[in-house]
């Protein structure tokens, strides 16, 4: 069936709109809570976070209600990162947790998305199910005190023991929380390590979040690692599931870098679960190149970390991400997590003795470009004739020295196109092909 609400992940847009109101939370509060007793047939906690966004309160609320009306029992963890919410989930044995937010998106626009038993994301199928159930009118209840739990507390501990006590004595780290849910978390699990940390966007006021910060702003991190002569620098999105790092000297390192490093470490030492690392058809072909040379294979699926946990299921493997930083590593988080992903590569650090500056060499990046074109509407892409016979034959040119690829975005009225090549001329006349091939399928905005 196909999804209306439901995206890439969860539900978004902006608050107050047609979607994301305090009516339709409680209408889906509702539905997902009927959806849980229809499979189970028994009540159940269901925890709720979000991240410091101004609407969050309204919306946990109304979603509360819902949940209430459907036979439920929210809780509220409060501002929280979303890994802390799967993490409590899994702790706690509760039904369902729910996340607030909307992500690395401005303070206007915020989303809902869930968690299942066990801290699993919902499938496509199962999100389906969710909107079939979803009642013509919201629940009419009174707006009772919902029950709170502290979480964060729990997750910085936990995350903190991964290195031993006082390992990160010494180090400076420039965190950037971009006024999101993680200003709670990260620079107090670093410093727990030892750590000293020079803090920026750590101060939200509810409508500041990802305002010239945080993972899709990056540049006030690079600027101030050099400046304070830091070992590295971190940036998460808003509700911390991902991270953007810098090396020492001011450069910044992608979600493929990341993993690379990871994974390259793994397989030092034999320990990279069945060999196996999962990204998505969105990572740079070097990936694949680097995890080869050194034993491995690299697994691909569809955009999206609910994408790779599912590969990572189907495969055993235990590694994975996306460009973007989503870095998911079950043996520490049942999703992604950005504070995770630091402390790993933190860790290789230590056992090393490099610097990121030598370790992210590891990965040797193909050229690759991407466009995001503006559409006045999405179609299916089996109608769009020109653009899949102009991807054909620039697949058959390029053969294993290259890719390109075109999809529709998940959240946008976008259609995002990306090219590999050997050389930077070979990308930009890919991308230049399958523009004027778009052209000739969509009207382009």
């Amino acid at each position: 069936m196909k999804r209306e609400y439901f995206g890439t992940d969860g539900v978004r847009g902006p608050f107050g709109g047609p979607v994301i109101n305090e009516d339709f939370a409680t209408r889906l509060g509702e539905a997902v809570a009927l959806w849980v007793l229809g499979r189970a047939g028994l009540g159940g906690e269901v925890l709720i976070g979000r991240d410091t966004r101004a609407s969050g309160l309204a919306l946990e609320r109304a979603l509360a209600a819902g949940l209430r009306a459907g036979g439920l029992r929210p809780i509220s963890l409060g501002v929280t990162p979303t890994p802390a919410v799967a993490r409590a989930v899994v702790a706690r044995g509760a039904r369902l947790g729910v996340v607030v937010t909307a992500s690395h998106n401005p303070a206007a626009d915020n989303g809902i998305k869930f968690f299942a038993a066990g801290g699993r994301k919902l499938s496509d199928s199962e999100e389906s199910a969710i909107e079939a159930l979803l009642p013509l009118q919201p629940a009419r209840l009174a707006a009772d005190e919902i029950p709170r739990l502290e979480a964060n507390a729990g997750y910085i501990e936990a995350l903190a023991s991964l290195l031993p006590v006082g390992a990160l004595a010494g180090w400076k780290i420039v965190v950037d929380a971009g006024h999101g849910a993680t200003v709670l978390t990260t620079p107090e699990a670093l410093r727990k390590a030892g750590a000293e940390v020079e803090l920026i966007g750590g101060a939200p006021d509810g409508q500041n979040i990802n305002a010239g910060v945080g993972s899709e702003h990056p540049e006030s991190l690079a600027r101030a690692v050099v400046e304070h002569g830091a070992r590295l620098g971190v940036a998460h999105d808003g509700d911390g599931d991902r991270c953007v790092l810098c090396d020492e000297t001011g450069s910044l390192l992608d979600g493929d870098e990341i993993l690379t490093i990871l994974a390259l470490d793994a397989l030092s030492r034999g320990e990279l679960a069945v060999g196996t690392l999962v990204v998505t058809v969105q990572s740079n072909l070097g990936v694949d190149a680097a995890i080869r040379a050194a034993g491995g294979r690299v697994v691909r699926t569809d955009v999206g970390d609910r994408h790779v946990l599912e590969r990572l299921r189907e495969t055993s493997a235990r590694l994975g991400g996306e460009s973007s930083g989503h870095i998911v590593n079950l043996d520490i988080s049942p999703t992604g997590d950005g504070l995770g992903a630091v402390l790993g590569v933190l860790a290789v650090m230590r056992a090393t003795g490099r610097p990121l500056s030598a370790l992210r060499a590891g990965l040797i990046k193909f050229p690759q470009g991407q466009r995001s074109l503006k559409v006045a509407a999405k179609r299916p892409m089996t109608e769009c004739v020109a653009l899949n016979r102009e991807l054909a034959v620039l697949e058959s040119e390029l053969g294993d020295a290259g890719r390109v690829m075109a999809r529709f975005s998940g959240t946008e009225t976008k259609l995002r196109l990306l090219a590999e090549a050997g050389t930077q001329a070979r990308v930009d006349a890919a991308l230049e092909r399958l523009t004027a091939a778009a052209r000739i399928d969509l009207h382009l905005l």
